[in-house]
Formats: structure tokens, sequence, C-alpha cells
């Protein structure tokens, strides 16, 4: 089939396209900068970038350029930052966009339509999820945009629309073109800079994980579907242990209640918007971890054979990658570079 793809630039939607081609499948991206291509797909050895159409998610005169002659869409373009500088940007590409485009694709009668969304649109306080769970009315700007943004994909599927929604939790993994805020944290925690972490936890999952799931559910005529990517449940001293099994590094730190880290977050992300440079701690961060939420990926690990890789080999990809691109020293990434 021919596939347009949004997001096929970023972490996640650059895997993708490798996978989709991989699998044969013909793909046009709708990209916002054509500069980007070749860095974000030569890893993957596609030296020839496919076509793709300059525009935005947010303009839908672009999303039907990239559409024409498509078969099907893979919307994988989000804003994904807990920075509350970020706010604007993400309910304007996660919410308004995730509408223009899966209405386009529709209208196109492209099939199947995939839309990316999040475990984030699940959460519930210590609680199993399932796909098909209520969304979430967490009150943080990011979990509150994809929440929104999947409540468009199920009005879709409601109304018959072949619309399948795929649920990542925290995407880790090598090959992350512009360093997104979970693969920047595992950074900062490499080089000392997280000396506190929440003890709960989030669902977990490797990039090349999630492609393979996106790849699987290419195929027309099976309708409406939700599937959680298989992952684990990644709370602090799960995070820690892998780390130290990856390379060999005991990192002082402290593991504290999410409730605890709650209130300073909150100060820290409010003082964000005022300053400029990072702050490592922000509100959405604590707000993820303290609900907890545990999830039920069995209906992909059985329907569609994906099991997840052990969260070893994902901490041991993404270290060496830090590595490689310049993020870390050897030092810090220790024995995963030895």
């Amino acid at each position: 089939m021919r596939v347009m793809v949004t997001g096929g630039t970023g972490f996640v939607g650059s895997h993708t396209v490798a996978a989709l081609m991989a699998a044969g499948h013909d793909v046009t991206l709708l990209v916002r900068s054509a500069e980007r291509l070749s860095a974000a797909l030569a890893p993957w050895g596609i030296t020839d970038p496919p076509h793709h159409v300059t525009g935005d998610v947010t303009d839908p005169d672009s999303v039907r350029r990239a559409l024409d002659g498509c078969d099907a869409a893979l919307h994988a373009a989000s804003v994904y930052s807990l920075d509350s500088r970020a706010h604007r940007a993400t309910r304007d590409t996660n919410v308004r966009g995730t509408g223009i485009v899966l209405q386009a694709a529709l209208e196109q009668g492209c099939d199947p339509v995939v839309h990316v969304s999040s475990t984030a649109a699940l959460l519930r306080r210590r609680a199993i999820v399932v796909p098909d769970a209520p969304l979430s009315t967490a009150r943080g700007v990011y979990t509150r945009s994809k929440a929104e943004s999947e409540r468009i994909a199920r009005r879709w599927q409601a109304e018959g629309a072949p619309v399948v929604i795929v649920q990542p939790g925290g995407v880790i993994g090598p090959g992350d073109p512009h360093l997104s805020d979970q693969m920047l944290r595992l950074r900062n925690v490499l080089r000392g800079q997280y000396p506190m972490w929440p003890r709960e936890g989030f669902h977990a999952c490797d990039v090349r994980d999630v492609a393979r799931l996106h790849a699987a559910v290419l195929e027309p005529g099976h309708g409406g579907r939700r599937y959680i990517v298989p992952g684990h449940h990644l709370d602090g001293r799960t995070y820690f242990g892998a780390l130290h099994t990856v390379t060999g590094r005991r990192m002082p730190h402290v593991l504290l209640p999410s409730v605890l880290m709650l209130g300073p977050a909150r100060v820290a992300s409010a003082a964000q918007r005022l300053l400029p440079f990072h702050v490592p701690l922000e509100y959405e961060g604590a707000l993820v971890t303290w609900h907890d939420t545990r999830c039920d990926d069995s209906r992909a690990r059985h329907e569609l054979g994906i099991q997840p890789r052990s969260l070893v080999d994902s901490f041991a990809g993404a270290v060496r990658w830090l590595h490689d691109a310049g993020h870390l020293t050897a030092k810090q990434a220790g024995h995963a570079v030895e």
C-alpha cells in the first residue's frame, strides 16, 4: 500500500517509516522541514528519502496534498513534551492536528487510518487499564491533549470508520533524531543530574516494538481497533536496576513517593515559563508516576504476536546510541560501550 505518514522525522516516526518500507509499503511523508529527512532516516539505511510533501498537520491543504493517492495513513506527529513552555504547541498539534489529519484521511478513503495515541490518555490512579478503558481526566497539558486527541479517534471508530488507535507508553531505545523528553531524561540521569526520582512508575516500551506494531496493523478491512504497545511497568527501582545492569554503574539517587514531588514540581513548572533553561523537574512527569497506572497489553501480544523486548535490551540500545551520538561519554555509558 501507499501510506501517508505524519511525524516521520521523529523518534517513533522514523523507526515506523523504516519498518513500513521494510514491509514493502510505499511511503509519503508530510514533513515540516525536508532538511530533517536524511538525518532521521539515514541511520536505518534509507539513503534515498521517500516521497514527501512539506507542510504541517494543522494545515488542511498540505495534509490533503500528502494524502493524494494514498491507501492508508499513519498519524504519528505529536508534541511530546512535559516542559511547561510547550503548552500551546502541544494542544495545537496534538488535538487540532489530529482532527484535521483523521478527517482528511477518511475523506480520502484510507483504510486503515492509524492514530498514534499514548497510554498517558488512559491514566488511572493505581489501576490496571486496557486499550478500551475510559479516557483519563488527568490535568496535565500533555496528558489532557492525548486524551482529547484519542477522543477524536474514538468518535470516528464509533461511526464505523477504520481507525486504529495505538497506545505506546514512555518510549525508549536507539535512534532518537531530536532527543525527545524520555531520552533527554535518560541522558541526564546518566550525567548525574537527577539525584531524586519518583518511586512509582509508568508503562514503557521500546521504539522498535512500536514500529513493529505499526507495520502489523497496516492491513485494510479490519475496522476500528485499539492496542496498547507491549512493554513493561517501569518504576524507580526497576529503572535504576536496569541501568545498573547495562552500565555497571551505581548512580546515587533517592527514590521518593511521587506525592512528595508534586508540589515542588508544580512550582518548578510555573517558574519554567519564565526561565530560558530547562528545569529538570516537571509537574506532569510527577503526575504520571503518581497515577502509577499499569497497562494490560495482552491484546497486542495475542492478536498481533508482538512480544516486548526486555528492559535491559531497550536500555542497552538507548545508552549505546546516546554515546555514539555524542550525548554521553564512555565513562557515563559504562559497560554498554565496552
